[in-house]
């Protein structure tokens, strides 16, 4: 009798152990999404709390805590849509990983809601609706509330469906709806209202242009140049200096000029001063930094890195300053009203609520943020440095020249107009160099599906933001005017 062990069937456990591993991969997929639903959901919660900790004892607590709760989540939906724009060009040009592009905007996000949010709580009911439209201190509680769930609501939709869509557009909405259903139709401002549909045409058509138009003197003076390098050393340090010259012009004008009316002539001499002292202290940087390097397009792109993500930045503390107003501005006027028993959408914001708005809009970008900043940064068009550079620039660009024309805009048709601006330019220059070469001919021979994929701008991402722009004021204000309905219904 043997006693040599019998052989182990192998084969049966190695089968076990795979359908178990493929349930552990299945598991974690499906769960990834459900545990940044429920950090979500823990950040509203705590927002509440926070709220019963600071104003528990005041009159209407649970309607303070609900506003609060209701706040926290607009932010979320903020940093998870907003900031795509500021960050998407920075990844999609690969200047910036997602991680990295993630942390500086949570950074500078947060820093701006801080330090300057304070200053920019808009007068959101005081601007849509005339004034003395809604005297009722009651039904301005509930419109504001219904206005903020509303919002909220259709940029989470938004986003679920990627399309990067105005939060302001979507507040503006908000409080469309519930004032047309509390106050009828001469309770709005339909100037105003007039003014905003304006800026959903020219903004986006005139940040594509700028980018455009920056990119062209790009391809002109840098890349088509024998000596690329010196051509950069040349023109980049001028860049540089627009570049910082129209920043602090747009920082200035969005911080400073909501404290107080400062017309834009006395802000331009600060945006040439920077401008004029960053291009003596960049040009022999950029000297120092393009020695050495070769004559190719890749050298180019390195050089562009630096002043992109420094763009990407600034833009992202400009809109956390800006915007952190469209999730806590309601809150407060909300809270200044229970507290007086009169209406104010110029209510002072407490430090805690602005906190709240800080912190919400960097967990809404941590958690949902990388869906719209891949969708902005590489799936509209193929971006590099130096055209993501462009989209930057022109964003702020556009901004101040809206301004200047007493045009409402948002940031989000504006940066996205610019990246659809770069990828229409370059088909038209890639068609115009075709025809040039003689090779328009060859390629009008290829099947037209096929030559629709090589289209440089996708036209389905296209069509799909086209339509969540039109769709955002009539959508919100609808959702505004049914949950105002539904309030007014519940309080009796």
């Amino acid at each position: 009798m043997s006693d040599m062990p019998e052989p182990v069937d192998w084969k049966t456990l190695d089968k076990d152990l795979k359908r178990i591993s493929q349930l552990e991969l299945a598991t974690a997929y499906v769960s990834r999404p459900l545990i940044a639903t429920g950090m979500a959901l823990a950040f509203v919660v705590l927002a509440a709390l926070v709220a019963s900790v600071f104003l528990g004892t005041e009159s209407h607590p649970i309607l303070i805590i609900a506003a609060t709760g209701f706040g926290a989540y607009m932010a979320l939906n903020i940093g998870a849509n907003d900031v795509a724009n500021n960050m998407g060009p920075a990844v999609g040009a690969r200047a910036l990983t997602l991680g990295g592009a993630l942390l500086i905007a949570a950074i500078a996000e947060s820093t701006g809601a801080l330090l300057a949010g304070d200053a920019v709580v808009k007068r959101i009911a005081t601007d849509i609706l005339l004034p003395g439209s809604v005297s009722d201190s009651t039904t301005f509680i509930w419109a504001m509330m219904a206005a903020l769930m509303a919002a909220a609501l259709w940029v989470n939709l938004s986003t679920w469906i990627g399309a990067p869509v105005s939060t302001t557009h979507s507040v503006v909405g908000g409080v469309l709806g519930a004032g047309l259903f509390a106050a009828g139709i001469a309770a709005v401002n339909w100037k105003i209202v007039g003014l905003i549909g304006l800026s959903w045409v020219i903004s986006p058509i005139l940040a594509g242009i700028i980018a455009a138009a920056f990119l062209a003197f790009i391809k002109v003076q840098i890349l088509y140049q024998t000596d690329r390098i010196a051509a950069a050393q040349r023109w980049l340090p001028v860049l540089v200096a627009v570049m910082a010259g129209v920043f602090i012009t747009y920082l200035i004008h969005k911080g400073l000029g909501r404290l107080i009316e400062v017309p834009l002539t006395a802000i331009l001499p600060f945006g040439l001063g920077t401008g004029t002292l960053t291009f003596f202290i960049v040009k022999p940087i950029i000297y120092r930094q393009s020695k050495g390097l070769d004559n190719k397009n890749k050298s180019l792109k390195a050089l562009f890195s630096l002043p992109l993500i420094l763009s990407a930045t600034l833009l992202s503390f400009a809109h956390g300053a800006n915007d952190v107003a469209n999730a806590i501005g309601p809150v407060a006027a909300i809270v200044q009203t229970l507290q007086t028993g009169a209406i104010s959408a110029d209510a002072p914001v407490p430090a805690w609520v602005m906190i709240i708005g800080a912190f919400g809009i960097s967990f809404g970008l941590f958690l949902f943020g990388p869906k719209l900043i891949r969708m902005v940064g590489s799936q509209i068009t193929k971006l590099n440095p130096m055209r993501a550079f462009c989209v930057s620039l022109a964003t702020a660009f556009t901004v101040i020249v809206a301004s200047a024309l007493g045009l409402p805009v948002s940031s989000t048709h504006t940066a996205v107009g610019a990246v659809f601006g770069v990828g229409f330019f370059r088909e038209w220059f890639q068609d115009r160099r075709r025809r040039k070469k003689g090779k328009a001919s060859a390629f009008e021979h290829i099947a037209a599906e096929e030559r629709r994929r090589r289209k440089l701008v996708r036209r389905s991402h296209f069509m799909t933001i086209l339509a969540a722009w039109i769709v955002t004021v009539p959508a919100s204000a609808l959702i505004s005017a049914l949950i105002y309905a539904l309030l007014r219904w519940i309080s009796g």
